[in-house]
């Protein structure tokens, strides 16, 4: 996210380039419309993160002073998972001056905000990871909130700097969002499929499992699951669409990978165990997911 990247119209002209030269060269894929009036040289990095980052730093440069790049533009930069596409405007919070606005490329909130509120990721100044997770939390879902909780928690953000962050936001919309969200959040969550999981686990009113539970095999081998309920003899996972490819190794296939996965299943029920999964779709639906949960509970076998 180097400014060496970008250049804007005006410099384009000044090298003699006219408009159909401009368009000419975004066809031929040397150059690549961020915004109006600036480009990127080359085509977009894959990934729509990378490409919300491209249209922070083409925003960035035309802001004045005392902005702060925030809310879900700041959980791009942080590298914060987010539910669904990154945004299609840039946030921005601005502590005082002028006023609010929104348009096709940037939303600028105003709202108090203090140094110890920002930090510096590259040159471009953005609210710290507290922060960030704070005012995300306030204006979303409680599903994103707790995604981006659990996720800067696994970065390094201390629950008691998270805690502050809510402090200080007391008197701002949103806020009881954000404080369930901080008392909720859990980095040992590895996924945003495993915080919603967490998530619709409460609203069903299940028992509050233990994540990344590890059993062990009688002959002294381990396998680790991302839900355990030791007194009810249940495992869970969550297998998002990718999981299966990041068990892949080298010569494998996914067939390889999901027959594995049955024969661990098999190794899991002669342990006197039962191991549940679940996907997307069947986080849609509280009340269906609760009993999902509760059929692979009375599966399991008892306790003599």
């Amino acid at each position: 996210m180097t400014d060496a990247a970008l250049t804007h119209h005006r410099s384009l002209s000044a090298q003699g380039l006219t408009r159909a030269d401009v368009r000419a060269l975004e066809r031929a894929g040397e150059l690549t419309r961020i915004r109006r009036g600036v480009y990127q040289r080359g085509p977009f990095e894959a990934g729509d993160g990378a490409r919300h980052r491209q249209l922070v730093r083409a925003t960035w440069l035309e802001l004045g002073d005392g902005a702060a790049v925030s809310h879900a533009s700041a959980a791009v930069l942080h590298g914060l998972p987010l539910l669904g596409k990154a945004p299609a405007r840039v946030c921005v919070t601005r502590p005082e001056g002028g006023h609010g606005r929104a348009d096709s490329v940037l939303h600028l909130r105003l709202c108090p905000i203090d140094a110890a509120e920002t930090v510096l990721i590259g040159d471009v100044l953005v609210t710290s990871l507290a922060r960030t997770v704070v005012d995300v939390a306030r204006e979303s879902s409680l599903d994103q909130g707790v995604v981006v909780a659990d996720a800067a928690l696994r970065l390094g953000l201390h629950p008691a700097e998270l805690a502050d962050a809510v402090t200080r936001a007391k008197r701002r919309p949103g806020v009881t969002r954000a404080r369930q969200v901080a008392s909720f959040a859990d980095g040992a969550s590895q996924s945003p499929g495993e915080s919603v999981s967490r998530v619709r686990m409460h609203q069903a009113g299940l028992p509050t499992p233990v994540l990344q539970w590890h059993l062990g095999y009688d002959d002294g081998r381990t396998t680790e699951s991302d839900f355990g309920w030791p007194e009810l003899r249940t495992l869970g996972e969550f297998d998002g669409k990718v999981k299966y490819g990041r068990l892949l190794r080298p010569g494998q296939t996914v067939a390889d990978v999901v027959m594995a996965e049955k024969q661990r299943e098999n190794r899991i029920r002669r342990q006197g165990w039962w191991l549940v999964r679940w996907g997307w779709d069947d986080l849609r639906d509280v009340q269906a997911f609760g009993r999902l949960i509760r059929e692979a509970f009375a599966n399991a076998p008892k306790v003599v």
